[in-house]
């Protein structure tokens, strides 16, 4: 195992509004501090009752998918957290990921693409 879940980031125009439509269909409470987020006007997170956590990032130009028309997919991406970002680095570039975006010195996260293109990030934990 290189990780853990950490939530499921569904992009949005308005990462509030779409945090409470979940808890209304899900339960659960709306941004909750969590040492693994900074919350802000384009971050917004749903912890659920059975204990997964949702997160919506907020994008101006944001596109809704046309499902099933493949012009404009599906858009989610996953946080997975890490104990190391370094080893898992390696290990995710050895399973076939690349690399979207490599963060900075002090970043506590990375971006790389799955072998189909998906994005994901690792979170150091």
């Amino acid at each position: 195992m290189i990780a853990e879940l950490q939530c499921v980031v569904l992009d949005c125009p308005e990462p509030t509004e779409l945090a409470r439509f979940y808890a209304a269909l899900l339960g659960g409470e709306i941004d909750r501090p969590d040492a693994g987020w900074n919350l802000s006007a384009q971050w917004s997170t749903l912890h659920t009752p059975s204990g997964q956590v949702l997160a919506f990032q907020g994008t101006a130009d944001h596109r809704p998918p046309t499902w099933p028309d493949p012009a404009l997919p599906q858009q989610l991406h996953l946080d997975l957290t890490v104990p190391d970002l370094d080893l898992a680095h390696d290990a995710v570039l050895a399973a076939g990921a690349r690399v979207l975006d490599a963060g900075g010195p002090g970043r506590s996260w990375r971006v790389y693409a799955d072998p189909a293109g998906h994005p994901f990030c690792l979170v150091r934990h």
